[in-house]
């Protein structure tokens, strides 16, 4: 039952999408019917149409479905004589089963590469999950020895400690804690999307001003002493969105920006829309990254010696984050990239399809009506 579900999957878009296509095709017949003497053009164009729809549909259902819909359409509408099924004129039955084979077989290749491309994606998803999941497994035991082993110094001290030496052990499991609370965040980024994997990620539209604005207030919670611009150019700009996943890929930045990036003081958030693209970029003002280790930024793990990351164990996490940050803006069907600013300081940008504007103004006159 499961493997029908997966090969012959209904959806009502994409029977509208089939109907659709298939009357434009019967209807550029029509249209090219009064300038041309013979029909010969019609399975040509009816086979595009059969190639259309398994393009832009799921499994084999709707591709095989058009396959049949178009030898018999063409016979029956556009073979003398009309409106009638007559396979004994010579030349046309093997025309009409060419015309059929070509159609399955159009089919049935382009669902194998739709198939071959989603197996791919979650081949990337799973090699991302597994590289996470070892990364966080090997790095939890440091910070918890640390926690436990400062947590024990103080209860057992026994007066033998100073205030400021017991706050510096506090401190120090404090900080530990915290780390290991944006791991836990990132695990459970991670274990979203891989809920979702066998189905599109849901998304709604979200106003991206909102999920910026709680990105940085979660950030400035655990960073109050970071200072974060924020320059959204567009008030109005619309994404579809998991909006906490997004919300993650920008407190993964941030986190990125406050603790790797060598000298920065502050950071910046812009985004705005480009074409059809809506374009987040979170900025430093630190020394940047060192270009040879650009290329490994986003494979999970942190490159040794790279500019913009310190030294120590705050390297831990940096690969980590930025992995899980690709993982998710793929899911969103988007990109991720990272360089250095000309004046100084490093840039991550990335792009999620937008919503049309005359969608966005709907969405905010419903929402002014509310």
């Amino acid at each position: 039952m499961k493997r029908i579900k997966r090969y012959f999957p209904f959806s009502l878009q994409d029977l509208f999408r089939t109907a659709g296509i298939m009357a434009l095709a019967a209807l550029f017949c029509f249209l090219l019917k009064p300038l041309s003497d013979s029909d010969f053009h019609v399975p040509l164009i009816f086979v595009l149409a059969v190639l259309l729809i398994s393009l832009t549909t799921e499994g084999y259902l709707y591709g095989l479905v058009s396959s049949v819909l178009a030898v018999f359409f063409v016979n029956i509408v556009f073979t003398y004589p009309y409106f009638q099924m007559d396979f004994s004129m010579t030349g046309y039955p093997l025309t009409f089963l060419c015309m059929f084979a070509v159609s399955i077989i159009t089919c049935t290749l382009t669902t194998r590469v739709q198939q071959g491309e989603q197996l791919m994606l979650e081949a990337e998803r799973e090699k991302m999950r597994a590289n996470l999941l070892r990364a966080i497994s090997h790095d939890f035991r440091t910070p918890l020895t640390s926690m436990i082993g400062s947590t024990n110094a103080v209860l057992e001290a026994d007066g033998h400690l100073s205030e400021a030496e017991k706050r510096k052990l506090l401190t120090d499991a404090r900080s530990e804690a915290e780390w290991m609370f944006n791991m836990v965040e990132n695990l459970l980024s991670i274990t979203r999307i891989g809920a979702d994997s066998a189905t599109e990620l849901h998304t709604e539209p979200e106003l991206v001003e909102e999920v910026v604005g709680e990105a940085v207030s979660r950030f400035k919670r655990q960073y109050p002493g970071f200072p974060v611009q924020v320059d959204c150019q567009d008030s109005l700009l619309f994404v579809k969105m998991d909006a906490v996943l997004i919300e993650q890929v920008l407190l993964n930045l941030l986190i990125n920006a406050a603790i790797h990036a060598e000298g920065a003081t502050c950071a910046v958030v812009r985004v705005k829309r480009e074409g059809g693209r809506a374009v987040f970029r979170v900025e430093d003002d630190g020394r940047g990254i060192e270009r040879e280790y650009l290329p490994d930024l986003f494979e999970g793990r942190a490159p040794r010696g790279a500019g913009s990351a310190v030294s120590g164990d705050s390297r831990r996490n940096m690969g980590i984050g930025l992995s899980v940050c690709r993982t998710i803006i793929l899911a969103h069907k988007g990109t991720i990239e990272a360089g250095n600013l000309p004046g100084g300081g490093a840039s991550f940008v990335f792009y999620l399809p937008c919503m049309p504007q005359e969608e966005d103004y709907g969405l905010e006159t419903e929402d002014t009506d509310r």
